[in-house]
């Protein structure tokens, strides 16, 4: 079932539910209501006291007649006086005196609101059926020296009633039948409105399966769906960059690996059908070198990411001391420091112990250091800094170079990015933030003119901490 048809049930069963609510509580309150009204009515009834007077002083028959008439055209009603006779469980209604109306009537009703009134002694208020009719009656008790002797019973036809009651019903269905096809109408508009909107997304989901990462959701509200259409395109967005950058890696990583295997390959060449002197032999076996270790690097990035990927990174949570690995790691970049005729320092602090795995924090640490040798000039001074707070261990790798342009900054930890044509794979800083935060502290840069920061946060271990 499709979504447009599931709001359109959706809608009915609302809509058909609370018009049955409404019918199934409206109906009968308002019969019960409107009954009682008239009961009270009956209950309160001037008049009565005429009725015990002519029952208790000596009137002819027909006196009480005439005095039970009047007392039915003052409360609009039927009224009958039944005379109570003491039984063995106790006084009852035994036969009527007197009835306004009984010579139009040829079935009596029952009066079932006169025995409790007997019995009871208190007005007494019921509805009797009688032929198809419903009779709300009012039963009130007359006494002699304090017996009941009569009781006096006010009827009325409850039938404006039952009409009322019945074109109330009709309203409410009427009503009810004009909502529900209302709901339906605006269900299947509001529907068809959301299905076409979904039905972009669709569409533009499966554009991006087929690669295609130009077509834009336009955003014409602030609801749920709105909110998917704008994170959809930027889920595009981000896409298409990483496609372009796939790209590009594609295009880099070829030619990476292209110039290190051609000149290796001219190397072999030139060994195999030359015999150099050994000063050209050994600038030979240097340069081989120095391929070998770009193609190891371009393969131990690529590994790295396959690994991250699959989340078969296995990290150890060990004390590192962070002043020993720093000096450890600075101390392998001697040669390419010589060759870039860069400068390292390492600011010793006080002894900041990290939670971390040495390994691949000395390899975040690498990864930074190489960065700022090959993105910046010749001559260029790099600090490293360890310092802790707030139970955060932080080591900084600070240069002196150009900085980082701002459009690029906000790009340079993603993975193929590269922000300048020096070559590389572009994954180095995606490699090393995804291992800091695995670790679970992060790496964060900051850069302006003159100066670039690369901070990595780990979690802190207080020194005095045995091991």
């Amino acid at each position: 079932m499709s979504v447009r048809y599931r709001l359109l049930a959706l809608f009915f069963a609302i809509t058909t539910g609370a018009v049955v609510f409404v019918y199934l509580y409206v109906v009968p309150q308002l019969d019960s209501r409107l009954v009682a009204e008239r009961l009270n009515r009956l209950e309160a009834a001037e008049g009565l006291q005429r009725i015990s007077k002519a029952m208790r002083s000596p009137t002819s028959h027909a006196e009480l007649r005439r005095v039970v008439r009047a007392v039915s055209e003052q409360a609009d009603a039927r009224v009958t006086v039944l005379a109570v006779r003491e039984a063995v469980s106790g006084p009852v209604p035994d036969f009527v005196v007197a009835d306004s109306e009984l010579e139009r009537t040829a079935t009596q009703p029952s009066y079932p609101g006169a025995a409790a009134a007997a019995s009871s002694g208190r007005v007494t208020s019921s509805v009797e059926r009688v032929e198809g009719k419903r009779l709300g009656q009012a039963a009130v008790p007359g006494f002699i020296d304090g017996e009941p002797r009569w009781v006096s019973v006010l009827s009325v036809d409850l039938s404006d009633v039952d009409t009322n009651v019945a074109l109330i019903k009709r309203q409410i269905l009427i009503a009810g039948v004009i909502a529900i096809l209302f709901a339906l109408a605006a269900g299947w508009l509001a529907a068809g409105a959301h299905t076409r909107r979904l039905r972009r997304l669709e569409a533009a989901a499966e554009a991006v399966a087929d690669g295609d990462f130009r077509a834009r959701i336009p955003i014409d509200s602030a609801d749920e769906v709105g909110q998917l259409a704008g994170s959809f395109n930027e889920m595009q967005k981000r896409l298409a960059r990483l496609d372009g950058a796939r790209r590009e890696f594609i295009a880099n990583a070829s030619h990476e690996l292209r110039t290190p295997i051609f000149s290796l390959g001219g190397f072999v060449e030139l060994l195999e059908d030359e015999d150099p002197d050994p000063e050209a032999r050994a600038e030979f076996v240097r340069t081989m070198r120095d391929q070998i270790a770009r193609l190891e690097k371009l393969t131990d990035d690529l590994l790295d990411l396959s690994k991250l990927d699959a989340d078969a990174i296995e990290l150890r949570r060990d004390r590192v001391h962070i002043g020993r690995l720093v000096e450890r790691v600075g101390a392998e970049f001697a040669p390419a420091l010589e060759r870039r005729e860069a400068s390292l320092e390492v600011e010793r602090g006080p002894d900041i112990v990290a939670a971390a795995d040495a390994d691949r924090l000395a390899q975040i640490l690498r990864i930074l250091i190489d960065n700022a040798l090959t993105h910046t000039p010749k001559g260029t001074a790099i600090t490293i800094h360890a310092q802790q707070g707030d139970g955060t261990a932080m080591v900084i790798v600070r240069d002196d170079g150009p900085g980082i342009d701002p459009h690029d900054r906000d790009r340079v930890f993603e993975r193929f990015y590269t922000g300048d044509e020096l070559g590389g794979s572009g994954l180095g800083l995606a490699i090393a933030r995804e291992l800091a935060r695995l670790m679970g502290g992060d790496l964060e840069v900051s850069s302006r003119r003159g100066r670039t920061e690369f901070t990595v946060r780990l979690p802190a271990v207080p020194s005095e901490v045995p091991a």
